[in-house]
């Protein structure tokens, strides 16, 4: 029989079966669609030696006046910087409690810290301790603690909390000497979850002694908001404080975040705000979900923003004479997150969208609902580019091109029934424009950090196409910043078993490591320690059968062969055929694949008979990338059993 062509349409479709999305692929990993045809992604490769403690949860790039390029890192416990291939920490700090006395035992690494005033402090929290002096006894040297991070063990009472030093005391003394701590501003947990325990439901849903059941009380990870003000780093803590660091600064890199940055005050800055940001064109700073009587906390509403006084960041009095203001939104019941696109911020809550445009005096700003029914599932999961935006909700994906419209998706359900939409806080999504896709990070329902991915590729599509191009994986990342301030994208990529280098922690557990990777570079995954993980990738097609007619699965076929195109290929890929008799039957795969083909195959002789054959191409080694083209396959009638 002839050879004929094996032509399938870009993109994964999980709508249907298997059997079902006719000349479509239906399952991938590590895989885009470029120009209509599949190819294995570009590798990574870590931009340092050190990781960094802890999840990252936001990323974000800019410049100072001299050109100077830097990155900000927020993460469940710090604020650092990333300049010229080094990681610098200037997480900001609590009012220092000073004159502390520190107790050891003999034999034990857990010390004892009082405070002559109550330390606030939790189990799990940073400490700076500084200005050491032990007392006789400890069997420790000063230089042990002096200027070194300590984890928060345990908290014994409102005056005294515990930490671990890396060896064991050699004595035991009841208290005494004199030390410093600088508590580090507390960010947030590392991970989304639903609220237990005595408060968060009715007394007597559960028996005595036992947490309540899980309610509505989400308690949402560590976040950060952080946008510039010029050369000057503006870093809010979620339902926190706003700090600014100033990268003109000639000593910037051993200065710390500050509410008193010297010209970049925001001590008159509310101190509690969901999400801030910079407005692009009028110099405004923006609080999202803040306080209605800055500076008390227990008038944060999540519906109300706030801004300052144009060109000043720490004016917020609303005169006659000044541009600050407020407004409260009315559509949900709290802001979620924010863009800038082109002249307008976009603001969604947890129901709606709403722009956000100056207009001038006297009102300063218009709000206007733009869309209902299509609320932001987190605060990082929506993109812009070029004034549209795309948005992950907890029911679907938007956009908003002057209009909201609800995106079409061919993988919608496998998504939704398998994401972890209770903590859509931790959802990031992230743009690579050098292939026209958005990415969503997301945590499966199996898992407590993100895990899954989905992609849509807003440049490909076209009426063969209603359901657009998306391609889904399973690489894990936690924050993804585009090539723009650097040529490529950078991301973040958490292991919460394994321990992180920077900043170095003492008695330090259960934080985990984030690895820094710059992406687009090589074939592989190149690790802090120069070592090589092999990235792998496939991709897989329907179910294909006869399709003469009237006799549409009816009749058995046969593969005697097929003929590998490649448009690109380095290395090997390896082409697998499965056949099954019914669409619900499991696959088998043929008894000669996997077939090994190199850049000089020609072709391939194969004995698969079924009524319904797929194809699956992938790559298992090193240095391995490839661009598929079109098969030629031999395919024959072959009975009806």
């Amino acid at each position: 029989m002839a050879l004929i062509d094996f032509k399938v349409l870009p993109g994964i479709d999980k709508q249907d079966t298997t059997a079902g999305a006719e000349q479509r692929w239906v399952d991938c990993n590590n895989v885009r669609f470029r120009y209509g045809l599949p190819e294995k992604v570009g590798g990574w490769a870590s931009l340092i030696t050190d990781t960094i403690t802890g999840v990252a949860r936001r990323q974000f790039a800019f410049v100072d006046l001299d050109g100077n390029r830097y990155v900000a890192i927020g993460t469940d416990k710090f604020l650092l910087i990333y300049f010229e291939g080094q990681l610098y920490d200037i997480t900001p700090l609590k009012t220092t409690l000073s004159s502390a006395t520190i107790a050891t035992t003999d034999t034990s690494a857990v010390c004892s810290i009082t405070t002559g005033s109550n330390h606030n402090l939790s189990a799990g929290d940073i400490v700076l301790i500084d200005n050491v002096t032990l007392p006789v006894g400890t069997g420790y040297a000063d230089s042990d603690f002096e200027n070194k991070l300590f984890q928060v063990t345990s908290i014994t009472s409102a005056t005294v909390f515990t930490i671990t030093q890396s060896t064991a005391a050699t004595g035991t003394v009841a208290t005494g000497g004199s030390i410093d701590v600088k508590p580090y501003e507390q960010v947030g947990p590392a991970a989304q979850s639903y609220g237990y325990g005595w408060g968060t439901d009715t007394w007597g849903n559960g028996g005595w002694g036992e947490a309540s059941s899980a309610t509505d009380v989400a308690l949402e990870p560590g976040l950060w908001s952080l946008s510039n003000f010029g050369q000057v780093l503006v870093a809010t803590i979620a339902n926190g404080k706003t700090f600014t660091w100033n990268s003109g600064d000639a000593s910037r890199l051993t200065t710390r975040a500050s509410t008193t940055t010297s010209g970049f005050e925001t001590t008159n800055n509310p101190t509690a705000t969901r999400v801030s940001l910079v407005s692009p064109t009028t110099r405004h700073l923006i609080h999202l979900g803040t306080e209605t009587t800055i500076g008390n906390t227990a008038t944060q509403d999540d519906m109300f923003i706030r801004f300052s006084d144009q060109e000043d960041i720490n004016d917020y009095t609303v005169t006659a004479i000044n541009s600050a203001g407020t407004q409260r939104l009315q559509d949900g019941t709290k802001i979620i997150g924010a863009l800038k696109a082109k002249e307008t911020i976009l603001i969604w809550t947890d129901n709606a969208l709403y722009t956000m445009k100056f207009i001038g005096a006297p009102f300063t700003f218009s709000f206007d609902q733009v869309g209902t029914n299509c609320g932001l599932i987190g605060k990082n999961a929506a993109v812009e580019i070029d004034g549209t935006a795309f948005w992950m909700s907890n029911n679907g994906f938007f956009m908003f091109d002057g209009t909201v419209k609800s995106l079409p998706c061919s993988v919608e359900d496998y998504v939704y029934d398998q994401a972890d939409t209770t903590k859509g806080q931790q959802v990031y999504a992230g743009l690579n424009n050098q292939f026209t896709e958005v990415t969503w990070y997301y945590p499966s329902t199996n898992s407590e950090y993100n895990d899954q991915y989905v992609v849509y590729n807003y440049g490909a599509g076209g009426e063969k196409l209603p359901g657009g191009v998306w391609y889904i994986g399973t690489e894990s990342r936690t924050t993804w910043i585009d090539a723009s301030v650097y040529p490529k994208p950078f991301a973040t990529k958490f292991n919460s078993s394994d321990t992180g280098t920077f900043p170095v922690i003492i008695g330090e557990s259960g934080l985990g490591q984030t690895v820094f990777f710059e992406h687009e570079v090589g074939t592989d995954q190149v690790n802090p320690d120069g070592s090589t993980t092999t990235v792998t990738s496939f991709v897989k097609s329907y179910d294909f059968d006869l399709q003469a007619e009237g006799t549409a699965g009816e009749v058995f076929l046969a593969v005697r062969r097929f003929i590998p195109d490649f448009k690109d290929l380095q290395g090997n890929a390896q082409v697998t055929l499965a056949v099954k008799r019914y669409p619900q039957q499991s696959e088998t795969t043929t008894a000669l694949s996997p077939f090994t083909i190199t850049p000089t195959t020609d072709k391939k002789d194969t004995r698969a008979r079924g009524r319904f054959v797929s194809i699956k191409i992938e790559n298992s080694s090193n240095s391995e990338t490839w661009r598929f083209g079109t098969m030629r396959l031999d395919i024959q009638p072959d009975g009806r059993r």
